[in-house]
């Protein structure tokens, strides 16, 4: 985990960034169907299980929005904005409206409050103290589009918005970043995604990789102060459409995400699967690594004493005692149509990134056991509970071809050994999104 060349297969097209996904701006609509959702679903640990669960008046469809959880009244899941696309593409727009789930009674309630912030798209939310904290995001229209690096509070107590004017230089306008709180009590913003017009009809992306730290200021309430951080430690390679989480020990766990390169009228995107934690404390970054399975471990320290000459000609064919060959693992998705794809993935051994292993302590993909993980992905929910943190769905590209996920992974913070697939892809419900060139090659 945590290497450079653990990425996806190219794909290819434009519009195609996980942060343009996010968007799904109307110029993509016209060539697909969007379907967006207003359901609600409960993940049951101990049962294993999904369930549907039917609350009367929901919010409106749409996706790129907020959802933060807070625990008052019992349990309050509160969310913001986000954009509505009809199936065909002819309706487009961006909501502001604040709604909150009450989890206590199961009941969706509107709240209106006025002086909020304005319709926008792939903003960050989070819960501070007894306020709602809002950052960033963007608004796209048919002619234009506009990134903010706008603050906002909303108070869980009075049910009121208020703009927050930071003293000092915060990011600068964008959508897709991380925003979380650190044990400190202050707000961490890192990375993101922002694009800008370069000439008539050609915009050119920006995956930033900058963070900035937004406290408030001691004794002056609601004054607040921006200000720029640079971590040490191994930092994450630049992407966006990552996903964020909070580990147990107050450190922010950072998963996959895609980052983009443009040339000219063509997009390429590289694809992650990798765990990052950046410790707040120690202003550090870490690149997640994974021990493997111990009952693995164990197999092998039998196996080498047993061959010998086996292990010698392993280390020979490596390059080297003490070097390990990077593993190629392929994955192949099939769908009805019969289309198969193959995703091939290249893992360089735990140790390479410089953290020795012990010699009785080999890896189990060198052991040949399957690889078992998140593929590499972008936009995928995160959840931790009870030290495990769960990976939901998401979205890759193959080719010209958009992949929506629905597969399910979890892994034991704590230990760190393995990964463990509750829900594998099913590819009789594999959701394709396609774009064509023409309507010959829609009817193909």
């Amino acid at each position: 985990m945590g290497k450079k060349g653990k990425k996806e297969k190219k794909g290819r097209g434009a519009e195609k960034t996980a942060a343009k996904m996010e968007k799904k701006v109307s110029k993509r609509s016209r060539k697909e169907e969007t379907f967006l959702y207003n359901e609600l679903y409960v993940y049951n640990i101990r049962k294993d299980s999904w369930s549907k669960v039917d609350i009367p008046n929901p919010p409106p469809r749409r996706c790129a929005h907020q959802a933060v959880v807070v625990p008052q009244g019992g349990g309050q899941l509160w969310v913001f904005g986000g954009e509505f696309a009809s199936p065909d593409g002819e309706q487009f727009y961006h909501y502001r409206d604040l709604w909150v789930l009450h989890l206590a009674t199961k009941t969706w309630e509107q709240v209106r409050a006025t002086g909020g912030p304005s319709g926008r798209s792939g903003h960050r939310m989070v819960a501070w103290k007894r306020q709602l904290i809002l950052f960033g995001g963007f608004h796209e229209s048919a002619r234009d589009y506009v990134y903010y690096n706008d603050v906002y509070a909303f108070n869980l107590d009075t049910f009121t918005w208020s703009k927050l004017c930071p003293s000092g230089t915060g990011p600068t306008p964008r959508s897709g970043c991380q925003m979380s709180v650190t044990p400190q009590g202050s707000i961490v913003v890192y990375g993101g995604y922002s694009k800008q017009r370069v000439k008539k009809d050609v915009d050119r992306g920006t995956p930033h990789s900058d963070m900035f730290l937004l406290k408030s200021e001691e004794g002056r309430e609601g004054r607040w102060a921006w200000s720029r951080i640079n971590p040490s430690g191994v930092k994450p390679t630049p992407r966006s459409g990552f996903s964020v989480a909070m580990a147990p020990n107050h450190q922010t766990l950072l998963f996959g995400g895609v980052c983009d390169e443009e040339e000219e009228e063509r997009l390429e995107g590289d694809f992650f699967n990798d765990l990052y934690f950046y410790d707040a404390t120690r202003n550090r970054w870490f690149a997640g690594q994974l021990k493997g399975p111990k009952t693995e471990k164990r197999r092998r320290r039998r196996g080498r004493r047993a061959g010998p000459e086996g292990a010698d000609e392993q280390e020979q064919a490596c390059g080297g005692a003490g070097t390990l060959a990077p593993l190629e693992v392929v994955t192949e998705v099939a769908v009805e149509d019969g289309t198969v794809v193959t995703i091939k993935q290249m893992l360089c051994a735990p140790h390479a990134a410089g953290r020795p292993q012990p010699e009785d302590e080999d890896s189990p993909e060198e052991a040949g056991s399957p690889v078992v993980e998140p593929s590499p992905r972008s936009n995928a929910m995160l959840a931790v509970k009870h030290g495990v943190l769960y990976v939901y769905g998401g979205m890759f590209e193959a080719g010209d071809r958009q992949v929506t996920l629905s597969d399910l992974y979890c892994l034991d913070l704590h230990k760190m050994e393995e990964w463990k697939a509750l829900v594998e892809m099913d590819p009789e419900t594999q959701e394709w999104l396609e774009e064509t060139d023409s309507d010959e090659d829609s009817d193909q």
